[in-house]
């Protein structure tokens, strides 16, 4: 016959004697179970001691998690939280450096147990620790521990962050500009910082004054993978907590800085796996820095606005080179009308007439402009080879660039989510997009070219743009296509690997796989999804390219 659902058997250990076999009866009051133990060992004043979990946590138990107790468990009788508070408070404060040390380094591995914690912060214990801190009288490894303790303790959320002063700030600041600091002390003193300012709007504003970006960056340059990601988290922070006004000119600073290039040399392709995270704090900055688009993505063009006017005129310029203009007549008025809506036409917008028309809609707004015309700008013999070769399709078959352009940086926004705060759980960062200082805008380049390309082996017509979202061929094309992009460890190399497949090969393959799926061609491909259509196109050469096989393999590295 099985016990009783209440009843658990444990064995409890106390130092010196044997373990005791006993049954824990969960509907007894738990000062009942501890006293009913110390009676079996003789020991007086029941109320001084407490019942822990033996193993590596230590953690004791409570009348909120005694049904977290398993048979068979291993338990220890030993000194309440509020007797070993005490203790400890009292021994921190020791005059030996031996036991002062002893006792520091207990006190760090007691406060992860909230139920210790708790009795600690009652005796004032924060303030003890902060006051030690701003002594500066302690080093190596007492200092550490100090840090550690106080990390643990701050971390149960018991105590406001903005209590501490501007003087244990400036100490905590002062470990991480040291050079040469101790690694541990250098990994708490960015964890401390790195809560500071993501709990406190005055403490942001502290820490921003006394941490400059330039004092982060050698921290970065290290081999150290747990002092790079605490680095990286503090840049984050202050990147999220900065005003509207100020997120940019940070942005600024760290384009100043080569914070790009430093992380992509050695972080991720340093010859070492990236741990999750490290890779969910690579993720926000990734989010972090494509959210500074949110602006230009909703903002409206406005069309009496003479210096955005002049955006679109360079955009015709670069196309068609056009000549001088005709002189200012009232004959040459109505050619130069014509002239110019004959070219808004071939240039794919949807008002020829008057094409700012096109950019009065948030998302993309502006943010499709300012793509267009850094394409027109960079890759200026790729964009006038789609103008003109659209220009010189049948109508029906035109792929036409405005409107192209505008709804693929629709897209782009959403697959990367603009403007949205980054996931607490996520991690999945792009290689890619570290690899360039204007990434989404080169994003948006290989797309708008690739999306021409596939559109023109579819003999795709503009009626495509018009079909309801859920099988959309614009959406359909983009979506799968690039998310492949993404994965892609640098933009021009994938780029030209990805122009040799055609659509007549992958779309075969692309079909097989959507076939097992209900929900058709809505939402984003599985990386398991892209992965089996790049390893079948690879294995059965659909494409009769055999330099082709391997090409992909590198995408899930």
């Amino acid at each position: 016959m099985p016990p009783p659902a209440d009843i658990v058997k444990v064995a409890i250990e106390w130092p010196g004697a044997f373990p005791k076999l006993m049954e824990i009866d969960q509907k007894k009051p738990l000062s009942a179970i501890i006293k009913e133990v110390c009676d079996g060992w003789s020991l007086v004043n029941h109320e001084y001691y407490a019942l822990q979990h033996a193993d590596s946590s230590n953690f004791y138990i409570t009348e909120k998690n005694r049904n977290e107790i398993k048979n068979g468990a291993i338990l220890r009788l030993t000194t309440s939280p509020a007797q070993n508070a005490q203790q400890l408070h009292e021994r921190i404060q020791s005059s030996s450096m031996d036991a002062k040390l002893e006792a520091l380094k207990d006190l760090a591995s007691y406060s992860r147990d909230v139920t210790f914690a708790q009795e600690f912060i009652n005796l004032d214990g924060i303030s003890l620790l902060t006051q030690m801190v701003e002594s500066g009288t302690d080093f190596g490894d007492m200092l550490s521990f100090t840090l550690t303790a106080f990390v643990e303790l701050m971390d149960h959320g018991i105590v406001s962050w903005d209590t501490f002063s501007v003087a244990f700030i400036k100490k905590i600041a002062s470990y991480v500009n040291k050079f040469a600091a101790d690694i541990s002390i250098l990994q708490r003193s960015l964890a401390i910082l790195e809560s500071m300012v993501l709990n406190s709007h005055e403490l942001y504003q502290k820490v921003a004054q006394e941490i400059t970006i330039g004092q982060l960056i050698p921290h970065l340059q290290g081999t150290d993978q747990e002092i790079q990601t605490y680095t990286i988290a503090v840049i984050n922070a202050l990147f999220l907590k900065a005003p509207d006004d100020k997120r940019q000119e940070m942005a600024n600073i760290l384009a100043q800085k080569q914070l790009r290039a430093i992380i992509l040399t050695h972080v991720i392709r340093a010859q070492r796996a990236i741990n999750n995270e490290m890779a969910h704090q690579l993720y926000v900055l990734q989010v972090l820095t494509f959210n500074l688009l949110e602006d230009r993505m909703m903002t409206k063009m406005d069309p009496q606005d003479q210096a955005q006017r002049d955006i679109i005129f360079e955009l015709r310029r670069i196309a068609f080179d056009a000549e001088s203009e005709p002189n200012n007549s009232s004959g040459s008025i109505e050619k130069r009308k014509s002239m110019y809506t004959r070219d808004y036409k071939k240039l794919g917008f949807i008002n020829h007439v008057n094409p700012a028309m096109d950019f009065t809609q948030t998302p993309p707004g502006m943010l499709a402009l300012d793509n267009m015309l850094y394409f027109a700008k960079h890759h200026q013999d790729a964009y006038i080879r789609i103008v003109l070769e659209n220009s010189s399709r049948e109508d029906k078959h035109e792929c036409p660039f405005g409107r192209s352009s505008i709804e693929l940086t629709k897209m782009l926004c959403e697959i990367l989510k603009v403007g949205e705060l980054p996931s607490e759980t996520c991690n999945d960062f792009h290689p890619m997009f570290f690899t360039h200082d204007r990434s989404f805008e080169e994003f948006f380049c290989i797309c708008i070219q690739l999306l021409n390309k596939t559109w023109k082996e579819m003999r795709a017509t503009s009626e495509d743009f018009n079909k309801a979202r859920e099988g959309k061929l614009v959406d359909r094309v983009l979506r799968h296509e690039c998310v492949l992009l993404t994965e892609a460890q640098g933009i021009h190399t994938f780029l030209s690997q990805l122009l040799l497949l055609s659509y007549s090969c992958v779309n075969p393959l692309h079909v097989n796989v959507e076939k097992s799926k209900s929900s058709g061609w809505e939402g984003l491909w599985s990386l398991s999804d892209l992965f089996q259509l790049c390893y079948t196109a690879d294995s059965e050469d659909k494409c009769n390219k055999p330099h082709l096989r391997g090409n992909f393999a590198f995408l899930y590295c």
